[in-house]
């Protein structure tokens, strides 16, 4: 049996071709999770957060295998971001913002592994955020779905046409918080060649 991949197996969800807002039906999902608030760019504990989320993420993959005798690739970085506006987005009011980092997980990796790999990670790594990483579950639903390509910076008039445009020409209102999937390693990338999936849950007004 091959692994586990959040982006083949759900591949409607995670590898869109459209540029354009477009509706997708996402099914409930599970994560690996930490929380926090602050600019990206520059705030440590945003680098922290996320190292710390990797760390359990691939203790989690090898407790998986040990314990199920099942193996699943580690997914994409998530975000779940939401600040006192939506304005803070599309001016790009970063400090404002706050954030929920996420890493897909399968349905056969229960919370008790979770916490047996977050203990173990925490072991191996001084890296006090690990404590900090929790399980999560999402139910998004219907949701407007596009893919970015380009700098993070750049997707202020994607998120303006969404707010502004899309949601009301189609009756739909937001219910949920808006979600970024980074398809591409910022570090390795060049900015103008980064894929997100850029997704608000919706529903109709009506």
């Amino acid at each position: 049996m091959p692994p586990y991949d959040v982006k083949r197996d759900l591949k409607r969800c995670y590898a869109p071709t459209n540029s354009e807002w477009a509706l997708v039906d996402v099914p409930a999902q599970r994560f690996i999770a930490v929380d926090g608030r602050g600019d990206p760019n520059t705030d440590a504990s945003y680098t922290r957060a996320v190292e710390a989320l990797y760390s359990v993420a691939y203790t989690l993959k090898f407790t998986g295998r040990r314990a199920l005798d099942r193996d699943f690739v580690v997914g994409p970085l998530e975000g779940l971001w939401w600040a006192d506006t939506p304005e803070a987005f599309t001016t790009r009011a970063k400090h404002t913002w706050h954030w929920r980092m996420l890493i897909s997980r399968p349905d056969w990796i229960t919370e008790e592994l979770v916490e047996d790999a977050r203990r173990a990670a925490l072991e191996k790594k001084s890296l006090p955020t690990i404590a900090d990483v929790r399980s999560e579950s999402l139910n998004e639903g219907t949701s407007a779905q596009c893919l970015h390509i380009g700098p993070y910076d750049d997707e202020g008039p994607a998120l303006a046409e969404l707010h502004g445009e899309y949601l009301t020409a189609h009756d739909l209102r937001m219910t949920g918080l808006h979600h970024e999937i980074y398809l591409s390693d910022p570090r390795r990338t060049d900015p103008a060649r980064l894929r997100t999936i850029l997704r608000q849950p919706v529903r109709r007004t009506g």
